[in-house]
């Protein structure tokens, strides 16, 4: 099973909101939550996709089909 079948829904929310080009604050502001849970979040979808950026995890995401 690939890595990026273990995203849980909150992370996937974060990585669409990426793709949509949000900054973390503006993520953090349109669900709710601070600044550092935004990036423990992205953290985790990097790790589970394996990149280690931004750009990188959207286009890995896009390549899976999950966004």
């Amino acid at each position: 099973m690939d890595k990026a079948n273990y995203l849980t829904a909150r992370e996937v929310d974060v990585l669409r909101l990426l793709a949509r080009g949000h900054t973390y604050s503006r993520i953090g502001d349109e669900l709710g939550v601070s600044l550092h849970t935004v990036a423990s979040h992205a953290k985790n979808i990097y790790r589970k996709l394996g990149v280690r950026s931004a750009r990188a995890a959207v286009w890995r995401a896009l390549e899976l089909g999950l966004t």
